[in-house]
C-alpha cells in the first residue's frame, strides 16, 4: 500500500509539474537544499512527459553555462546505455548543471560507475540515482547471442544474470526473439538497481536514511517515454 501511495503521490506531483515544462532555473546551493528524493523523481517524470509531448523548452544555454562555472548542484545521477538514440538530458527535459550522467553499454554498474554515483550522492548532493535501459539495446542483444569481441566480451557477460532470470522462451532465447530481448532489458535494469544497493554500502545506507532513491526505468525509442520499474 505504501508503494502504491508513493506512486500516486509522485504521479500527482509530476502532472502538476508538467504544466511548467521549462527546466528550472540554474541550480544553486539554496535550491538544491529544498529538493527531496520524491520531488526530484517527480520532476524527472514530468520532464519526460514533457519530452514525450514535445513540450520541452530549451533553457538559456549561455546563462546556464556561465553560471555553472562557479560550481555544480545537480539533482540526479542517471546511469544509461551509450546508445546515441537516448539523449539523457533531453529525455528528462533537463539543462546544464541538472544531472550527472554515467554511460556504459548495457547500463551496468561497473566499479567506476559506483564510485561516480557515490561521489554524486555524497559530494554532489543528488537525491535520485536512476538506471535507464532502453528497448532494442545492442548490448543486450549481443549478450543474448553470446557475442565474443575483444573487451566487449567481459562487459556482455555482466548481462547474462538478467538472461538467466528470464523464464520461458525455450524455443528461441536469442536476439531474434524481440519479446525475450525486451524482458532481458527490463530485468537487466532491475538487477542493476539491486546490485547498486548490494555493491555500495554508502548508497544503500543513504537510501535507508531517506536521503536518496535508487530507481530504474526503460526508455522507448519509438515514444520517448521512460516507464518506471516497480
Amino acid at each position: 500500500m505504501k508503494t502504491r501511495t508513493a506512486i500516486i503521490t509522485i504521479t500527482a506531483i509530476a502532472s502538476a509539474a508538467l504544466l511548467h515544462a521549462e527546466p528550472t532555473m540554474q541550480p544553486n546551493a539554496e535550491s538544491q537544499k529544498t529538493l527531496t528524493p520524491d520531488s526530484v523523481l517527480a520532476e524527472l517524470v514530468a520532464g519526460n512527459e514533457a519530452y514525450v509531448a514535445g513540450k520541452t523548452a530549451d533553457p538559456n544555454v549561455k546563462a546556464r553555462r556561465d553560471a555553472a562555472v562557479a560550481g555544480q548542484f545537480p539533482k540526479a545521477y542517471i546511469l544509461s546505455c551509450v546508445d546515441s538514440r537516448v539523449p539523457v538530458e533531453q529525455v528528462f527535459n533537463q539543462g546544464i548543471g541538472d544531472l550527472f550522467v554515467g554511460r556504459v553499454a548495457g547500463n551496468i554498474e561497473t566499479t567506476e560507475q559506483l564510485g561516480s554515483m557515490e561521489f554524486a550522492a555524497v559530494v554532489g548532493g543528488v537525491k535520485v540515482i536512476m538506471v535507464v535501459g532502453h528497448d532494442a539495446c545492442g548490448a543486450v542483444k549481443g549478450a543474448c547471442d553470446h557475442v565474443k569481441m575483444g573487451n566487449l566480451t567481459e562487459l556482455l557477460a555482466q548481462i547474462e544474470p538478467a538472461m538467466e532470470k528470464v523464464e520461458g522462451h525455450a524455443g528461441d532465447r536469442s536476439s531474434k526473439n524481440t519479446e525475450f530481448v525486451n524482458e532481458v532489458i527490463e530485468k537487466n535494469a532491475a538487477l542493476t538497481v539491486e546490485d547498486i544497493r548490494k555493491r555500495s554500502e554508502t548508497l544503500a545506507n543513504l537510501e535507508k536514511e531517506g536521503k536518496i532513491k535508487i530507481v530504474g526505468g526503460v526508455y522507448s525509442l519509438a515514444t520517448g517515454k521512460v516507464t518506471m520499474l516497480p
